[in-house]
């Protein structure tokens, strides 16, 4: 009841009249049974944007900091992040990863959509990066179709560092789904996770037309973190 209310009459009618995004390919997004929304992550506000857009629900795999944070700012995060169906999960590597997966397959495997930032973090400087191949394993596990989404202009109204948004008219565009059916049975190989990420993101690359970067997103934050101390 709290998304429903939050998306059609709170904050999808109030984000709709100031930014006016544009939206193209909506209807390559399956109106039934369970897929992946894959897509490019810019900023915060994507993940606003995106679920507005679609006429199904979409529960997305979020930080597990969102989920802990302290006072009245970290409460209002959970509430929020909790009734709209958020997923808390924890990216230290390991069984916490392998947890973070068994999460999405739940979702999965109640016919849902599930979204995903195959990057696993927001880009620090709207390039794309190197794909995570978790998002590969969900596709070949729960055998659903993979829908690539990329997010336009969305960095320029919420960049990293910036609390309040420039008001700025972003895109989303929606792809075809992509079909892995071919590699069923493989999950366990790591050459054909690796196959099939790159293949997601060469093609969200080709929808977004970002230059793409052959390393992971954190591998550079963590640099810039190291260089700024």
């Amino acid at each position: 009841m709290f998304y429903w209310i939050m998306k059609n009459v709170i904050v999808g009618p109030l984000v709709t009249a100031i930014f006016r995004p544009w939206v193209v390919g909506a209807e390559n997004v399956p109106t039934k049974g369970a897929a992946i929304i894959a897509s490019n992550h810019l900023s915060v506000i994507d993940s606003i944007f995106l679920p507005l857009y679609l006429d199904r629900r979409i529960s997305f795999l979020a930080k597990s900091d969102y989920f802990t944070g302290r006072g009245l700012k970290g409460w209002a995060t959970r509430a929020f992040m909790n009734a709209t169906g958020q997923l808390p999960i924890d990216r230290s590597g390991g069984k916490a990863s392998e947890a973070s997966l068994n999460t999405g397959l739940g979702v999965l495997g109640r016919d849902q959509l599930l979204g995903i930032y195959p990057e696993g973090t927001r880009s620090p400087d709207a390039r794309m990066y190197r794909g995570r191949t978790g998002v590969a394993r969900m596709v070949l596990e729960a055998r659903v179709p993979i829908i690539p989404v990329v997010m336009v202009g969305t960095e320029h109204i919420l960049p990293i560092g910036r609390t309040m948004p420039r008001i700025r008219r972003p895109g989303l565009v929606f792809g075809k789904p992509l079909d892995f059916s071919r590699f069923e049975g493989l999950e366990g190989d790591r050459f054909i996770l690796r196959s099939v990420t790159d293949e997601l993101m060469y093609e969200l690359q080709r929808l977004s037309a970002q230059e793409y970067v052959d390393v992971y997103a954190t591998t550079v934050k963590d640099k810039q973190s190291r260089l700024s101390r």
